[in-house]
């Protein structure tokens, strides 16, 4: 039989649901528009609203394949299953068909030949208990029976196992039931069933039947308003254990990447050698580097939020390289071999492919530098340290701090000298930094705008918003297409914004840039306000992120031929209310990333 690859499921997923009369939805930005979290973590993340009754623009069938970046599992890459980035393949009813449809055709689709056509004997299901406040889910089980599963191939399990709700315990939940793969491996015991971690069981896809709600945290269960189903299958380990294969990184979205690494390091990937674990991590790691870096809404490396993560995935594959004994530039070819397996489904990758080796290379290039004097420092402290002696928290916090350093890596070095590192320390360290830098940040209101104290202050801070607007659209007529917003902060007395750009501007520019925003306010062109739906606004020119996180409207203000944005924010009637605008100063705000500082005279 022929292999399956990430790719043919891929092809197949889009062709079943479509077949099935759903609608696919373009997967979204890594980086998620409520900031709640930092990155989107799974499919349904950017369906809540919908899935609490608000109505999708695209209908109530829906699949998409959804890039998922996930860091809790961290530490753990470089086994043969944990990923930081990761593929998931869901499929969901609003309010539409629930657990007959769903389940029968689950079933379909992992036992029909002309799909995946998995024998049903290797599958077993798991189905919610029951408690005291929702009864056992004896309709899935029934459900599954008819589908031709055994009893002893369905499981009862508790909350733990068989409950999904958001991480918080506030929103939409129920019960769900998830399906397993039997690898064939022997039972561990008599009692060996999927709760069984012994490599046995692998669970492949699970459905989560959403019909109860908790409004606030610890209040009783509410029904929805609208039943939905919400189904998950990872894309990468499915493939990998209907292969057979030991680890997800024999799949064919890494083959190209790891064949790059034999090369380079003359080394065969094998999971069984010491080195199979830096193979590993580097491939995920720089994967996950080029999809965040390539995201709409791109990200750079920094020392906060997403920025923080990006800067700590790409220098713990600098420091794996390191121990491979190769050239950490080398980590772009690597980049390049995963831009070209994924430029057909993320064709944004070919158009930005520069930015991202660019990024890549300066982080790798930054890191380089501050690794020797940095690993000096980490020699000084620790010169007269022995085996099973911690380095305190404060001191690894300032080798983050001062040279760079991302934890894991003083906790590698550390532990090559069987040294333990104070975590806690080090965490409290980075978060009485991080308020600090809060606290000097002030009060912030939508689209950066500070809260005003009088009517004059909110005329003015409406109209130094407008003037943003009118200097993104400057920026991009100056230096290009690519440029995009990564910051705003605007006070009575000027405006502060960060984008994308990848050199100090010239004097030249910054003056057209300038002469062109006084070209517009010169125009006095109104500041018009429509509302239309996304594709509208699409259509319409607006620049902005489109995906399918918006609802049926969105607010769109256009000045003239200068500017047309989705936005939210206040602003001024005309642009002649701006009177004259003025560049203060051009700076660097973190790497890749540019900051302007103006003012306006109205």
């Amino acid at each position: 039989m022929e292999k399956l690859t990430c790719k043919k499921l891929m092809r197949m997923w889009r062709e079943y649901w479509e077949q099935n009369g759903h609608t696919e939805i373009k997967g979204a930005s890594l980086i998620p528009r409520d900031n709640t979290v930092l990155f989107t973590t799974a499919g349904m993340q950017p369906l809540v609203p919908y899935l609490m009754g608000q109505k999708h623009p695209l209908g109530t069938k829906l699949f998409s394949i959804q890039p998922c970046l996930r860091t809790n599992d961290i530490d753990e890459v470089g086994d043969n299953r944990h990923h930081t980035l990761f593929f998931m393949l869901g499929n969901w009813s609003l309010g539409d068909y629930f657990k007959p449809e769903a389940i029968r055709w689950s079933w379909d689709f992992l036992t029909n030949p002309k799909w995946l056509g998995i024998n049903p004997d290797r599958l077993n299901v798991t189905v919610f208990e029951g408690d005291e406040n929702v009864p056992r889910d004896d309709v899935s089980a029934k459900l599954w029976q008819e589908c031709g599963l055994r009893a002893d191939q369905i499981h009862f399990f508790p909350k733990k196992d068989n409950w999904w709700e958001i991480g918080s315990g506030i929103g939409p939940c129920g019960p769900d039931t998830e399906i397993f793969y039997d690898t064939g491996k022997p039972k561990c015991n008599e009692h060996c069933d999927p709760s069984c971690d012994c490599g046995k069981w692998v669970e492949i896809w699970n459905n989560v039947f959403m019909e109860f709600n908790v409004p606030t945290k610890g209040a009783p269960l509410e029904k929805l308003t609208q039943q939905n189903v919400d189904t998950g299958m990872g894309l990468e380990r499915v493939v990998s254990v209907l292969n057979g294969y030991s680890s997800t990184y024999e799949t064919d979205c890494f083959a190209d990447a790891m064949a790059t690494l034999e090369r380079i390091t003359g080394k065969k990937f094998d999971f069984s050698k010491d080195y199979a674990r830096d193979f590993c991590v580097i491939c995920d790691h720089i994967r996950a580097a080029v999809f965040l870096l390539g995201d709409e809404q791109p990200t750079t490396p920094s020392n906060v939020g997403q920025g923080y993560v990006l800067r700590r995935l790409i220098r713990r594959a600098v420091n794996c390289a390191r121990r491979l004994n190769i050239d950490s530039n080398a980590l772009s070819e690597v980049a390049v071999a995963f831009i070209n397996y994924y430029k057909d489904d993320f064709t944004r990758f070919v158009e930005v492919e520069p930015f991202i080796l660019q990024e890549l290379q300066a982080e790798i290039q930054k890191f380089a530098k501050a690794i020797d004097s940095g690993i000096k420092e980490f020699e000084s402290i620790t010169k007269e340290y022995k085996a099973g002696d911690t380095l305190d928290g404060k001191n690894a916090f300032r080798l983050f701090d001062t040279f760079g350093f991302p934890l894991d890596l003083t906790i590698d070095l550390c532990r090559e000298r069987g040294i333990n590192v104070d975590k806690q320390g080090f965490d409290q360290a980075m978060k009485e930094h991080q308020q600090l830098s809060r606290d000097k940040s002030g009060a912030m209101f939508r689209g950066g705008v500070a809260e005003a104290h009088d009517e004059a202050e909110s005329v003015r801070l409406a109209r130094l918003h407008t003037a943003t607007h009118l200097m993104l659209g400057a920026l991009k007529r100056v230096l290009g297409d690519y440029v995009e917003q990564r910051g705003s902060n605007i006070t009575p007395e000027r405006l502060r914004f960060d984008f994308l750009c990848d050199h100090k501007m010239t004097t030249d520019e910054l003056t057209e840039v300038e002469n062109i925003v006084n070209e517009a306010i010169s125009a006095n062109v109104p500041v018009v306000c429509e509302s239309m739906t996304p594709d509208e606004a699409k259509a319409s020119g607006a620049t902005g992120i489109f995906d399918d996180k918006y609802g049926d409207t969105v607010t769109v203000y256009t000045m003239g031929e200068y500017s047309k944005e989705i936005c939210g924010g206040p602003h001024a009637k005309s642009t002649g209310e701006l009177v004259h605008f003025k560049i203060l100063k051009e700076e660097s705000s973190s790497s890749g990333v540019r900051r302007i500082k103006a003012t306006i005279e109205g």
